[in-house]
């Protein structure tokens, strides 16, 4: 029981990261602006993930699809991670590399969560029982 009660926390901290994010990307913020033009993805590629993120923190928030928010944004981030480490750098516009390591505690706690859901998960769900 108590397990259920760290997952939900862990589930409500990555829904609001995403969530928080939204109104820089959605108001198209000079941060934001500049880290997709810095990609090529402006403006098209910085409101699609937005969308994404919202869809992934709603997930994350009903009991029923937290496994799916969980996977969407372990894609999501990654994907961030990844571009922070091949194209933008630790960081980004004098951040402290602030968005850097939200991103890297954003994918672990993730990752704890789908591990928490595994069983969640359809077609090999049933065969994860360790």
């Amino acid at each position: 029981m108590k397990s259920n009660k760290i997952i939900l926390v862990l589930r409500i901290t990555v829904a609001i990261i995403l969530i928080q994010t939204l109104r820089f990307k959605f108001t198209a913020h000079p941060d934001s602006v500049f880290i997709f033009e810095a990609l090529d993805l402006e403006p098209y590629g910085r409101i699609g993930i937005g969308i994404l993120e919202l869809i992934a923190g709603i997930l994350l928030i009903i009991p029923k699809t937290v496994w799916a928010g969980a996977v969407l944004t372990l894609g999501l981030i990654g994907g961030a991670i990844i571009m922070h480490l091949t194209h933008l750098g630790i960081v980004v516009n004098d951040d402290g590399g602030i968005l850097f390591y939200t991103a890297i505690i954003t994918f672990i706690l993730s990752g704890i969560i789908l591990f928490s859901q595994r069983k969640r998960l359809p077609i090999i769900g049933k065969k994860l029982n360790f």
